[in-house]
């Protein structure tokens, strides 16, 4: 479409010879930065049109974090879309403030895109191969042109680690709640001459990398040691966000840090409550945790691990970090979930693989381990086969009794009923089949 626009420049007082810009006329066919994106289709390409996008300035290079590129955003405030132009000016932020309207003529200039930033400028070729290049400093201005719109400056969008997404990709973030992480307090904002990571943690754990140049004028600095808000340009690298900041500005530290976040929590009141083995399909076997409290429990870093045969060493474990266990709950895992939901007409908590603590045969050591590696419960003698003893299950169940409601660290047979295909020791020759002689889920 044809649009009126007028622009403005003005002489700054440089080194070089600044060209001389004056407000002018001309009707230009404007596009979305989202259409503009849709020009790229896997290879970096020219635009042969007399196109026309138009964006807000959010980085700058003042500080020397950044070097001959230009970030932009389609709106000052809840953008929608960003990228950045290469161009070979340095001190750009001397003509491109933060916070001023761009108007960007895109015909001849190239298109391309790099761990989902899309970027504009000239071209670069290696071994037949192109991709956008920095547009050369006698052409700057032939395509990047000053709005005459009044600069109101910029508002960063608010977020937080854990809602960062791809199409807050190259814009401008603020990120609340974050600090650098411990081990790297008393560190420098990066090493002298090359570009570091950084990392930025949340108090519930999230991480963040923060990307600084060793040429920066703050690389020299101490990392802030408190907490606070950090503000940058959300880009993407090796399948993780990364935040560039323009300056030590960007950091607002000034709070406390985090206190140690506890979730991590452990409990007597878990137990292990049913092991099956049937006679009839090994495909329905399945293990059974029991809370016996009135408060449910995140299981974050407890394990369930397997000690095969007369093993002295886990053979198998179980991470149970995604689950909660709710108040006088159960939670059943099994090693064919797919198997077990045609058993017995329901789908299992956790489905985990074959050769699993939940896939024993009936003559394994199975041992419940806290977040903090205490032993909370246990079945079985670690060091001791099970075949023809007090703890062996084979084609049968093992089923705590209703009144045991603690874990316990030592086995104890008493606390069990026991089926098997022996009846070895004080367990009961009875082996079981699936589904009518088990009860998942059920106490």
């Amino acid at each position: 479409m044809g649009i009126l626009l007028v622009f403005m420049s003005c002489v700054k007082n440089r080194n070089f010879d600044a060209p001389e810009i004056i407000c002018s006329e001309g009707e230009f066919e404007i596009i979305d930065i989202s259409e503009l994106k849709n020009f790229y289709k896997g290879e970096t390409v020219q635009i042969q049109d007399d196109l026309v996008i138009k964006g807000y300035v959010i980085s700058s290079d003042k500080e020397g974090n950044f070097f001959n590129t230009i970030y932009f955003q389609d709106e000052s405030s809840n953008p929608s879309d960003g990228m950045q132009i290469e161009l070979e000016l340095r001190d750009s932020h001397l003509f491109f403030n933060v916070g001023q309207q761009i108007i960007i003529k895109l015909k001849g200039m190239y298109l391309g895109e790099s761990n989902g930033v899309y970027k504009v400028g000239g071209v670069f070729t290696s071994f037949g191969n192109r991709s956008v290049g920095r547009l050369p400093k006698n052409v700057v201005f032939d395509h990047v042109l000053l709005s005459c719109k009044a600069n109101d400056g910029i508002v960063p969008l608010s977020t937080s680690i854990s809602e960062l997404n791809q199409t807050m990709i190259g814009t401008l973030v603020e990120i609340g709640n974050i600090e650098f992480k411990e081990e790297e307090l008393g560190k420098t904002f990066a090493i002298e001459e090359e570009e570091t990571i950084r990392t930025l943690i949340d108090c519930n754990d999230n991480e963040l990398s923060i990307v600084n140049s060793g040429y920066a004028d703050f690389q020299a600095e101490l990392l802030p040691e408190k907490m606070g808000t950090a503000t940058g340009i959300l880009t993407y690298n090796d399948n993780e966000y990364q935040l560039i900041i323009r300056d030590v500005n960007d950091l607002d530290f000034n709070e406390e840090r985090c206190e140690d976040f506890i979730d991590e929590f452990t409990s007597t009141s878990i137990l292990i409550s049913e092991i099956a083995d049937p006679n009839n399909n090994a495909g329905a076997r399945f293990i059974e945790l029991y809370n016996a409290s009135s408060d449910s429990l995140s299981l974050k870093g407890w394990t369930l691990q397997r000690y095969t045969n007369d093993n002295v060493e886990v053979s198998s474990s179980i991470d149970l970090s995604e689950l909660t266990i709710e108040a006088n709950g159960l939670l059943v895992i099994s090693p064919n979930a797919e198997e077990f939901e045609i058993v017995y007409g329901f789908v299992p908590d956790l489905g985990v693989g074959t050769n699993s603590p939940a896939d024993s045969n009936g003559d394994d050591n199975i041992v419940l381990v806290d977040p903090f590696g205490k032993i909370i419960d246990i079945f079985g003698v670690v060091g001791e086969d099970g075949s023809n003893t007090n703890h062996e299950f084979e084609d049968g169940r093992a089923l705590r009794r209703p009144e045991i409601v603690n874990g316990n660290a030592i086995f104890n047979a008493n606390e069990w009923q026991i089926f098997n295909d022996t009846g070895e020791m004080g367990t009961v020759n009875e082996p079981k089949n699936a589904p009518m002689d088990f009860t998942p889920g059920e106490r």
